[in-house]
């Protein structure tokens, strides 16, 4: 299982300098489209990182599947994350919850 990063190129250069290896710029909407679609047809992929007014900024659809993906599991940084907190969102990708 790999993490993914997904952002401006601001955002993912600490995650680069922290060693992760799949960090894609998309500095438009089109890329950032094509670029979580990429990610979402990764099967290595297992955590997919962003910032949460990039994952506003994606089709209704192409969002909603995202929220109920199981893998990858996407974390939003920064702002609201969709009700769903980071406690909730493991439990439903690992089966546990994983603070009892």
């Amino acid at each position: 299982m790999e993490i993914a990063v997904i952002g401006n190129s601001e955002f993912i250069l600490g995650f680069r300098l922290a060693g992760i290896r799949k960090t894609y710029a998309a500095e438009s909407d089109e890329a950032l489209t094509g670029l979580v679609q990429h990610v979402l047809d990764d099967q290595e992929v297992g955590i997919l990182v962003m910032n949460n007014p990039d994952l506003e900024r994606l089709p209704r659809r192409l969002k909603t599947t995202l929220e109920n993906s199981i893998k990858p599991t996407i974390i939003a940084i920064g702002g609201d994350e969709g009700g769903m907190s980071l406690r909730e969102r493991i439990k439903r990708s690992v089966g546990v919850d994983l603070w009892k």
